[in-house]
């Protein structure tokens, strides 16, 4: 099916008073809300992890150096987990996965090599109820640093034993993953920066043990800018950072305008969010009903209201 990306309107469920910026910094990523409403925050460039108060608008640092974290996200019970990657720095990431108890400020490092091999550079990450954790790790810098010879979707078991569940030739550059809200489906951004790549979203069924399987397509935006990351909403939505107004080379071209897409399990678009930044990248779910859309795209946190509520582990019914 062919998706004409140009002529799609803001959906039904975005407040029609539209974005505003929450907070500026650098270059922002891997917003997770915490159920006191605070939002926290990668600003990579600056190898730090941000949190600001939505109450008072203040932001502060809440780790520096961060480890040149990307992605996080809070388990189900409320501890911070981060992909510490290597982007934007002299190979100088952390390349692991950590948990932090914001109560005690102990932190976990939870795995930092696969086989005695150092991570790519983790991106984004995604928490089922049991305990089960699921993480990307591709390389877009310098790919001379790799260890690994693949580019791979991990899980890590309650038991710290990690499993290489997704990788190639099936998928090409792993980025942002999501869980459907009944912990079913497991959803992956590929987003492969080569002429002719990958800008799919990908399905997978996802059983109970975290084996997955049954592979599909969701939507394609090539040859587009395709998805970074994505967040869920309770009624299974999709929320989809992607497309771009000014293209960063060959690979990429106008056609899919940038923004929060809204598409279906089943690949129907319902709708974009239009964003005043060129390069989006990570959102979530926050604020008391779980209707505060909280959006990084480049030295911004934006936020909008929508109308239907997101899914967070940490916050599950």
């Amino acid at each position: 099916m062919t998706i004409d990306f140009q002529n799609i309107g803001l959906p039904d469920e975005a407040d029609s008073a539209g974005v505003s910026p929450a907070t500026a910094i650098a270059f922002t990523e891997g917003p997770a809300a915490a159920a006191d409403g605070t939002v926290y925050f990668s600003d990579i460039a600056n190898n730090r992890i941000m949190k600001f108060d939505s109450v008072t608008g203040t932001t502060s640092v809440f780790r520096e150096p961060s480890g040149r974290a990307n992605g996080l996200l809070f388990d189900p019970q409320g501890r911070l987990l981060a992909c510490e990657g290597n982007e934007f720095g002299d190979n100088d990431g952390n390349r692991r996965i950590t948990r932090t108890d914001l109560t005690t400020g102990d932190v976990e490092v939870l795995t930092d090599n696969f086989e005695g091999k150092k991570y790519n550079a983790p991106n984004d990450i995604a928490a089922c109820s049991n305990g089960q954790i699921f993480f990307t790790d591709p390389c877009y810098g310098d790919r001379a640093t790799m260890e690994l010879d693949h580019d791979s979707v991990f899980r890590i078991d309650v038991d710290g034993s990690v499993s290489k569940v997704i990788t190639q030739p099936e998928i090409q550059r792993p980025n942002g993953i999501a869980l459907s809200p009944d912990e079913k489906t497991l959803y992956l951004v590929d987003s492969c920066p080569i002429v002719g790549g990958n800008r799919k979203i990908w399905k997978f069924d996802l059983s109970p043990d975290g084996e997955v399987n049954n592979q599909q397509v969701v939507i394609d935006f090539a040859p587009g800018r395709g998805g970074d990351g994505m967040a869920v909403a309770q009624n299974g939505d999709l929320y989809i950072a992607a497309g771009i107004a000014r293209p960063r080379g060959p690979h990429e071209a106008t056609v899919v305008p940038p923004g929060i897409w809204i598409v279906t399990p089943g690949g129907d678009v319902k709708g974009r969010i239009p964003i005043p930044e060129d390069v989006l990248t990570n959102l979530t779910f926050g604020g008391d009903d779980l209707q505060t859309l909280f959006i990084a795209a480049g030295k911004t946190l934006f936020s909008i209201h929508v109308n239907t509520p997101g899914f967070v582990v940490h916050r599950r019914n």
